[in-house]
């Protein structure tokens, strides 16, 4: 089982929202339920939960983080709030496609 030590975020690379992570929209964004560690997370910012939503559909975090509209001022936040979510298992590396 990987430890959460061993998750490295390059916002550079493809990510999408974890296999077991479930999104429940609420009016503050988010409650995020990992259904295998069991792990709760808050996103307080309903345009996280679109950028989390997002990752999957493109090329890296950085590309979803600019086409869900995030503020240039604000994105080194997203990065390290994503890069939160990485270690927490939250999100995951995309695989390749075949």
């Amino acid at each position: 089982m990987p430890t959460t030590e061993a998750v490295v975020f390059d916002p550079a690379t493809p990510w999408q929202k974890a296999r077991s992570v479930a999104l429940r929209p609420e009016p503050f964004g988010a409650l995020v339920y990992h259904f295998g560690n069991r792990k709760l997370s808050f996103l307080k910012s309903k345009l996280l939960v679109a950028v989390v939503e997002n990752l999957a559909g493109h090329p890296s975090a950085l590309a979803a983080i600019d086409a869900s509209g995030v503020p240039a001022a604000q994105r080194p936040s997203y990065v390290k709030a994503l890069a939160d979510l990485a270690r927490s298992q939250m999100i995951e590396p995309q695989e390749p496609t075949p």
